[in-house]
């Protein structure tokens, strides 16, 4: 089958790119925006008993207010409010409301800090439309008026607040992208220059992988329109680092085919087929494994994670269908002369050093297998002191925005959980009105609870049916004691509720509270899928029963070594309170598929040295000789890129860049180098039950061997020199 791909885009190369660029044009010019959502209520299901809470909310106190943006007063001199400050705060607030900006539904004054030097306007927002770029805007416009409206009085003010929050993520994110596109393009550039020293071959996949993406986010726009997905500023970030890491990837292992070809003496378009033949079946291979383990997230049951799976998967699907048939048909086009000025494709140089660490592995298989074993088990201790968090707002953006500024000054200055106080929602069951008189034993029975600062009825509803209350928090809502609390509030609503009602408790904190448990869903649910698909695909490629269980055990302690080590570096040596929730979601996928891809390619190789007739401890050091410098190329211009998201300036991609280019490092510099092909030796020809994959095909002849293998033997260079 790649055989034929490589075949008709070889002989018909301008019809292939003319293909790809009509439906490039068509895709960019007709697909609809991509929306973005920043509310982490937006990520859950309607079982959960927090969104039930706030349908209950919508119901029963349709214009109850909730505020979108708070305005935190304070004085220019940090001395305490005056009452002409005090006038200043009222008349601001007046006249903001006055304005009628879009989404803005109610401006009222808020309570100032019993300190004295701190006064609030609260912003209510159209609740509809929560998390979405048009509140964003609305806060923009709101953070002008109210600096301009403190001209002339000795106050100062800073817009806080959801929509606020989603404003300054907003600016981060394209700071972010912005960065992490710069960064990647350097590296890929910079990295191709040093391996092939040709200009054209360092720029090509550059701008090839350009368009793809440019396609790639069209389709993904359509898939989230038509499935109703949610999305989130974030997967931009991570869109463009799979992107141009993956496509540079599928580039490197067609172009050291390519070449591998016209050393052997391939004229230049049948040695683009032949390229297309030998390493179609391992790319598309490994492109399958990373499209399944991406698309096992549609059974997350938080909204981010079921829009990022199709989304990265549809990126990937692209990207091999470009490496399969746009690549080779521009290549083909220029021919040799894409490796220009350099002149080093026209012959194969030594390459001691993974001949070397081949010939170790092929003694000592054993030792090999233990000491990186040994490795991994080490890194992988870490995890045991792993814990999430879950303010996805505070992740995305530096702490020096503004509304992170007004959330952290709010802590001071209020209770910590009074700008985002939990409501429990006690409505009868039988539609008669509550028993009022049991409403103040109830607020007591909330309030004792360990962590409650207070806890008060604000509201009932007009037919008396439904009453909530206030519950206020001595912890901000995101942090683990605040959640802690909240499940204990939750305990406390339900058994004491009177005969008659049923309560809910709603809020951040108990959003935060079944994100929590969704996410521990997602790890029962989404990575033994995974794992099982991918295994599944390693067994159709490998015509194997036993290798896939080890290849996918390493790749899985792979894992367990990179979260251990992010949460020593992060938790441990930074001080963070925990890792971001998602992460080990992410961090699993990632590790675990594009740690596959390197399994597959080391095992594939592994497996043509053995149909030479080698026996398996000889296959695997002949492997790692020749596999091994494609290896080592594509993992470091892998973790390299996906290391760029360091460079964001917020916590989320910071621990996200490290954690999977780190996981990335691992599976190809010690689970693909030496834990893989080292257990394959050990476990030899068993390892290939109950298939024959390691022998030769019967009736190939020793001659046609020896010049298979003599072509193989080009297959690759050195590090830095290889092809």
């Amino acid at each position: 089958m790649f055989r034929r791909i490589g075949n008709t885009v070889v002989r018909h190369p301008v019809w292939t790119i003319v293909a790809w660029l009509i439906a490039a044009v068509a895709i960019v010019a007709t697909a609809p925006s991509l929306p973005s959502s920043s509310d982490e209520s937006s990520f859950l299901p309607k079982s959960y008993e927090s969104i039930k809470a706030a349908d209950v909310q919508q119901k029963a106190f349709p214009s109850a207010f909730t505020p979108s943006a708070i305005a935190l007063y304070q004085r220019t001199d940090g001395g305490k409010l005056t009452a002409a400050d005090q006038q200043d705060v009222a008349r601001i607030t007046s006249e903001l409301g006055k304005k009628h900006i879009d989404q803005v539904q109610r401006v009222i004054p808020g309570q100032p800090s019993k300190d004295g030097r701190y006064a609030l306007t609260l912003v209510q927002m159209d609740s509809k439309n929560a998390g979405q770029p048009k509140q964003a805007d609305a806060a923009k416009e709101l953070r002008d008026d109210v600096k301009a409206l403190t001209k002339g009085t000795r106050l100062e003010a800073k817009l806080g607040g959801s929509a606020a929050q989603a404003l300054d993520q907003q600016d981060s994110s394209k700071r972010g992208e912005a960065l992490i596109g710069i960064g990647t393009f350097v590296i890929i550039l910079v990295t191709l220059l040093i391996i092939f020293r040709a200009p054209i071959l360092a720029v090509l996949p550059l701008i090839l992988i350009g368009l793809v993406s440019a396609i790639a986010n069209g389709l993904i726009a359509y898939a989230t329109k038509l499935f109703d997905l949610q999305a989130n500023s974030s997967v931009s970030s991570i869109l463009i680092v799979v992107l141009f890491g993956v496509g540079t990837d599928y580039f490197l292992f067609l172009m050291f085919r390519y070449r591998e070809r016209l050393r052997a003496g391939d004229e230049p378009k049948q040695a683009m087929i032949n390229a297309v033949a030998r390493v179609g079946e391992a790319i598309a291979s490994a492109a399958g494994a990373v499209i399944i383990a991406f698309l096992a997230l549609v059974l997350s049951t938080l909204g981010f994670l079921k829009q990022m799976g199709p989304a990265l998967a549809i990126a990937v699907s692209v990207t091999l269908i470009a490496g399969l048939t746009l690549i080779p048909a521009v290549v083909s086009l220029i021919g040799p002369k894409v490796f220009w000025p350099s002149k080093s494709w026209q012959r194969e140089p030594e390459n001691a050093r993974f001949a070397a660490l081949g010939r170790g592995v092929q003694r000592r298989p054993a030792l090999t297998a233990a000491l990186s074993g040994i490795v991994l088990v080490v890194l992988s201790l870490g995890t045991l002191g792993f814990n999430a968090t879950f303010d996805l707002a505070s992740g995305s953006m530096p702490k020096t925005k503004e509304s992170m500024v007004v959330q952290d000054e709010m802590q001071k200055a209020y209770s910590a959980g009074a700008a985002a106080p939990t409501d429990v929602y006690l409505s009868s069951t039988d539609g008669k009105p509550l028993d009022k008189a049991a409403f103040d034993a109830y607020a007591r029975k909330l309030g004792s609870v360990d962590g409650v600062a207070s806890a008060k009825l604000s509201q009932l509803n007009k037919g008396g049916t439904t009453a909530d209350f206030t519950v206020t928090l001595k912890y901000e809502a995101s942090t683990d004691k605040a959640i802690d609390t909240v499940g204990e509030v939750r305990d406390v609503a339900h058994a004491d509720a009177p005969e008659g009602t049923e309560a809910l408790v709603g809020g951040m904190s108990s959003i935060y509270k079944d994100i929590d448990a969704a996410v521990n869903h997602d790890y029962r649910t989404v990575f033994p899928v995974a794992a099982l698909l991918i295994m599944l695909i390693l067994g159709l490629l490998l015509r194997s029963v036993v290798a896939p269980w080890y290849l996918i055990a390493s790749v899985g302690l792979g894992f367990g070594a990179t979260l251990g080590a992010t949460v020593w570096i992060f938790q441990n040596g930074q001080g963070h309170p925990g890792l971001m929730f998602m992460l080990p979601v992410i961090m699993y996928l990632f590790v675990v598929a594009i740690g596959t891809d390197y399994n597959i390619l080391m095992i594939a190789r592994l497996r043509e040295e053995a149909r030479e007739g080698r026996d398996p401890r000889e296959a695997a050091g002949m492997a790692l000789r020749h596999a091994g410098p494609t290896v080592a190329a594509a993992g470091f211009i892998l973790a390299a890129t996906f290391a760029t998201m360091m460079l964001a300036g917020n916590s989320l991609l910071t621990e996200m860049g490290f954690a999977v280019s780190f996981g990335i490092a691992i599976a190809a510099f010690v689970m693909a180098m030496f834990f893989t092909p080292s257990l394959t030796a050990l476990i030899g020809h068993a390892a290939w039950w109950p298939g024959h994959a390691d022998r030769a095909p019967a009736g190939t002849h020793g001659a046609d061997r020896a010049v298979t293998a003599g072509e193989e033997e080009a297959a690759h260079d050195p590090a830095g020199r290889r092809g």
